[in-house]
């Protein structure tokens, strides 16, 4: 460990993680002439979409705008090919921009960063992989862990007992899965289980799904992207990037109509049937009341689950398909293909756990209550640890040796969710207390890494070794987003976004629910003010 103050890093920032985060953080520190080094578990960039290969993986979010906006001619070379990209697409997006901007000589693959500790003598960080003894120090860390990349499995009895394949939907097999002439079950019906579910059933012999609590799926409606389409958005560009970054959600969607209770029924119906046919996010802004009245919000629920019955042929299945107990949006709504249709194929069957819980895995299968479900394979679609997870699982000790595990044992506490008070020089992208999964988390990322790293510059411009957020703007922060949740939809129900799928994780509503264009307003000002709620030395 360096123990003196004149000690020099071996890099000036280290970088975690080479998803979307990771490798703008990287391209744009070089930029600014500092050192950088890039550590990455993965055997290759693309963090969630390295790992997410599950069968149907795509994005929610529009191709043009699930991609980076800092450089034209990126923009402009690069060719969708769908509304909504899949996961080898993607992949191939963010490999072609690690190439591009050659990224990856910075980049340490296969590496996975176990403990990130702060030195006080020195002002270093001192970084830990599983590499083995070797370590490296920084004067500034970065985080680009991503929110959704710890794969939870569920603690059921007897998981290890089972004797055919075990597999997650995020810890997918790099040269995929056959599974012709295969008896599978899937557990979890969350967004990675509707999109793996109907291209499962299309191979497997038999499939059931193992479904706790039914979700909104909303139809995408996915179609290639013709040339003609590709290019007037890519002309228009310019707008269209500011449009999202001056948004809610940062993506661009039809605006609302009016509000749903103020609307005749036949007429407001008649508006859903629009949205329904249009596919994507844009049923959820139909209305303008939808997201903030419980009465508003239970027209829309009506809405889907009458598609729902009309869609399920068997009533008893479609019935326990239909979400219930909680509005539309307060959990993910999930985008899907034929999610509903395949309910209807002969070799797949719903068990429903409300009503037929898992009472242990068996060698053979699955036992819920009622019997036996004998499986070769067992897929896991069941999420993952949000938002904490990832910076969870590494070891990371500020002032005092203070643990980050322990400072957020009550839930996590940040400024802006960026910075944390008591670990000076630690910077988070898209963590807990920002719009992160409630955003298109690209742009979100691209203003992080952005705000970031101009913060670094302000630093290095004043000779600052140090730069902490104060607990007291942290406290305020934290209030803010206590503030804003209290009394909103999200509150009504047990979802990720308040860590209740992960037991004895505290219950605390982590994203920023003030829009990505409020958001976006607020670290502008409080950077015009100084960098206001950060203390230096």
């Amino acid at each position: 460990m360096p123990n003196n103050d004149s000690a020099e890093p071996t890099y000036d920032v280290v970088v975690v993680g080479a998803g979307f985060a990771g490798l703008y953080a990287l391209h744009s520190l070089r930029r600014r002439g500092v050192s950088v080094r890039l550590f990455e578990a993965g055997a290759g960039v693309g963090g969630t979409w390295f790992w997410n290969r599950y069968p149907g993986a795509r994005c929610d979010v529009d191709s043009a705008d699930y991609s980076y906006s800092f450089d034209d001619a990126l923009q402009q070379e690069w060719e969708w090919t769908e509304r909504y990209p899949t996961q080898p697409e993607i992949l191939r997006y963010l490999e072609h921009v690690a190439d591009r901007f050659g990224l990856r000589e910075d980049i340490t693959f296969g590496t996975r960063v176990t403990s990130a500790h702060f030195d006080e003598q020195s002002g270093l960080w001192t970084i830990g992989t599983d590499a083995g003894s070797e370590t490296v120090t920084a004067r500034w860390t970065v985080m680009a862990t991503g929110a959704l990349s710890t794969a939870r499995l569920p603690a059921i009895d007897g998981l290890d007992s089972f004797t055919g394949e075990i597999l997650h939907t995020a810890q997918w097999p790099t040269d995929g899965v056959d599974f012709t002439g295969k008896r599978v079950g899937v557990v979890g019906t969350g967004s990675s289980g509707v999109q793996a579910i109907p291209v499962i059933a299309q191979q497997a012999d038999r499939l059931t799904v193992f479904q706790r609590t039914p979700g909104f799926v909303i139809p995408a409606r996915n179609r290639p992207l013709d040339a003609g389409e590709l290019a007037a958005i890519k002309s228009d560009y310019p707008a269209r990037r500011q449009l999202q970054r001056e948004s809610h959600g940062g993506w661009i969607l039809p605006p609302p109509v009016g509000s749903a209770l103020q609307t005749e029924p036949e007429v407001r119906v008649k508006e859903y049937e629009a949205r329904w046919a249009m596919g994507g996010l844009a049923f959820q802004t139909t209305f303008d009341d939808v997201m903030t009245d419980l009465a508003a919000n239970e027209t829309s629920a009506d809405f889907v689950r009458s598609k729902i019955r009309e869609t399920v042929t068997d009533p008893d299945t479609a019935e326990s398909l239909c979400p219930k107990g909680y509005p539309l949006g307060a959990k993910r709504v999930c985008i899907g293909t034929d999610y509903y249709e395949t309910y209807n194929r002969d070799n797949v069957a719903l068990v429903d756990l409300r009503s037929d819980p898992i009472a242990e895995i068996v060698p053979e299968g699955v036992r819920t209550e009622s019997g036996l479900h004998e499986l070769d394979t067992l897929v896991f679609a069941t999420g993952f640890d949000a938002l904490t997870g990832a910076l969870g699982a590494i070891d990371i000790r500020g002032r005092d040796g203070t643990t980050l595990r322990e400072t957020w044992r009550d839930g996590p506490r940040t400024y802006l969710g960026v910075a944390v008070a008591g670990f000076p020089n630690l910077f988070v992208i898209t963590g807990p207390g920002s719009p992160s999964v409630l955003s298109n988390v690209v742009v979100s990322i691209e203003q992080h890494v952005e705000w970031v790293v101009g913060y670094l510059d302000h630093l290095r411009e004043h000779g600052a070794r140090l730069a902490e957020a104060t607990t007291q703007a942290q406290d305020e922060w934290g209030d803010h987003l206590t503030t804003i949740a209290a009394g909103s939809i999200y509150q009504q129900a047990d979802s990720w976004y308040l860590g209740a799928n992960v037991p004895g994780k505290p219950r605390v509503f982590m994203p920023y629910l003030g829009g990505v264009g409020n958001y976006r307003n607020l670290c502008a000002r409080i950077a015009a003010d100084g960098y206001r709620g950060f203390t230096t030395t």
